[in-house]
């Protein structure tokens, strides 16, 4: 159970803080919801509290954990599979765990691909999502801002695909 003013993740939505828990009634039923709002883009998310941990809330990682997200960046990319539509699912699956490091692997990968081939729009439109997930997650654990965590990211990416 999680309370006020605690920093969670969504998985496909990204991070934020419980502004508020609330009962409604919904189909003749009371239910009680968490009112998130998502660090980085305001948005407010209605999560029953009754499945969290079927649906993978979680609460943030520490500061720490963040770091090693971040110098996780500098390190090579493994095999990049040529299958698109394969790459795609696997993508998906990686970010609907919502593992921030199965995010990172996502949003490198997306980025370095990106940067020697180009992407398709799906996978734009991926990278895009997942880079958002990752990034409001390490705002809220590094108490950071979103474009000075987004340029570090950035100089990392391009670093590995100059050298």
């Amino acid at each position: 159970m999680y309370n006020i003013g605690d920093k969670i993740v969504y998985p496909m939505h990204g991070a934020g803080i419980i502004e508020a828990i609330e009962v409604k009634k919904f189909l003749k039923e009371k239910k009680s919801y968490y009112i998130m709002k998502i660090a980085t883009s305001g948005m407010v998310l209605m999560i029953p509290t009754d499945n969290t941990e079927e649906i993978g809330v979680r609460s943030i990682v520490d500061k720490q954990t963040a770091l090693k997200v971040i110098k996780e960046f500098s390190t090579p990319v493994g095999e990049f599979n040529e299958n698109w539509n394969k790459r795609y699912r696997e993508n998906m699956l990686k970010i609907r765990t919502g593992n921030i490091f199965e995010v990172l692997k996502v949003v490198k990968d997306l980025m370095v691909h990106d940067r020697q081939k180009g992407l398709s729009t799906g996978e734009r439109k991926m990278l895009n999502n997942s880079k958002h997930i990752l990034l409001s997650e390490l705002v809220l654990a590094q108490s950071k801002d979103y474009t000075y965590l987004d340029k570090i990211l950035e100089t990392e990416i391009e670093k590995l695909t100059q050298g």
